[in-house]
């Protein structure tokens, strides 16, 4: 299932065309449930960074913490990221390795959206099917800066519709890079090693000594 993922090199144009969709289609109504998903999502982000100064670090990451639960499928993303190895890996390491993976990207998040100067994000209404996923299609807006395409592909949990990647400006997939940070770290010491280094980058973000890893 999670292989379908790897297609990069058949969804790249499609992805690559998606980015440049016609702005109008951005003013609609959202009325998908995938793409309200992520409107309820970038909500949150502007909420966190409007009182991004007041809150501080922990703040923002206690404020975003439910946002963030809600829009990712962790334990999807986690099992791409480490790839073959996850079959061999017990109950415990899987639960380990997503927890650390969540506190990385709520860190993460946490650290990037902390002040807020007018940014804003845009949704297209056209979701893209994908198979069973769906693609929706948005655009981050920074002040004095170019746009970013943001898609964001979506696999139903449940009654639920949840994030399983994000694809920056248009075509680089953060599963993919993850999973290529990461791939030397779980060769050389498994789970373990992974989930120290994941909770080591957590920790340093949170600490700000080091800059978000994406």
């Amino acid at each position: 299932m999670l292989g379908k993922l790897l297609a990069a090199g058949a969804l790249a144009l499609t992805f690559a065309l998606a980015a440049f969709a016609p702005a109008r289609a951005a003013d609609a109504t959202i009325a998908d449930p995938a793409a309200k998903q992520v409107e309820a999502f970038h909500a949150a982000l502007i909420d966190t960074m409007k009182r991004g100064h007041d809150l501080g670090m922990m703040g923002r990451y206690k404020a975003l913490e439910p946002a963030i639960d809600a829009a990712f499928d962790f334990p999807t993303m986690m099992r791409f990221i480490v790839g073959p190895t996850w079959a061999t890996m017990s109950d415990t390491d899987h639960k380990s390795l997503t927890d650390a993976f969540r506190r990385l990207t709520i860190a993460n998040y946490a650290s990037n959206f902390d002040n807020f100067n007018g940014q804003h994000f845009t949704i297209d209404s056209n979701v893209i099917q994908r198979d069973s996923d769906r693609i929706v299609q948005t655009v981050f807006v920074p002040v004095g800066d170019k746009p970013v395409p943001l898609l964001y592909r979506m696999r139903q949990s449940g009654q639920t519709w949840k994030i399983i990647d994000i694809f920056l400006e248009g075509y680089v997939s953060e599963l993919a890079t993850r999973r290529s940070d990461f791939s030397a770290t779980v060769a050389a010491g498994g789970a373990a090693a992974l989930m120290k280094k994941m909770n080591t980058l957590a920790d340093t973000i949170l600490a700000g000594v080091a800059k978000p890893t994406r």
